[in-house]
């Protein structure tokens, strides 16, 4: 699949949910949805778009009552990311709308927050290209490190916690 295609998979609030919940435990769309609080219909059409484009995929099938569930799970955000695999490449058309949904997932994520650490920042700045690479690399590696130690929901002795990163170069203003 085409990074456009995983822009569009994910530009829904409830499909980001899913990758998130996906990272730390394999489930079925019965599972996922009385996790999220949605239905299961709702969450088996959304677990079959992210399977379609390759975002999560099936690890497990299991018997139900007669019939199989399929359990999922999203394993790709733990890979190291390198920024020097992406010098010039051009910004997917599509993304405004995976935005959209990541600020749709942050306003909800907010009114859930609870007191403890906490770190908020914004920037817009101009830095060197080397200082930039070695910024994205370790937000990527600690994006990487959160996704390997994600546990099921509810874990003893776990706390859901909330990320999010986007970072990416600007064009010169005029």
């Amino acid at each position: 699949m085409s990074r456009i295609d995983e822009l569009r998979a994910t530009a829904h609030p409830l499909r980001l949910r899913l990758l998130s919940l996906l990272t730390g435990a394999a489930m079925s769309a019965a599972e996922a949805g009385r996790e999220l609080d949605v239905s299961q219909a709702s969450a088996s059409y959304h677990l079959r778009v992210l399977e379609r484009a390759g975002l999560i995929r099936v690890v497990e099938v299991v018997r139900v009552r007669g019939g199989e569930a399929r359990r999922y799970r999203h394993e790709s955000s733990s890979q190291r990311y390198d920024p020097d695999a992406h010098v010039g490449e051009r910004a997917p058309e599509g993304e405004q709308d995976d935005m959209e949904a990541l600020v749709d997932e942050l306003r909800r994520r907010t009114r859930a927050r609870i007191d403890g650490p906490a770190l908020t920042t914004d920037a817009e700045l101009w830095v060197d290209p080397q200082i930039w690479s070695r910024i994205v690399r370790h937000v990527g590696e600690a994006s990487a490190l959160l996704h390997a130690a994600a546990q099921p929901p509810r874990t003893p002795g776990t706390r859901p916690v909330s990320v999010t990163a986007a970072l990416f170069p600007l064009r010169r203003p005029r």
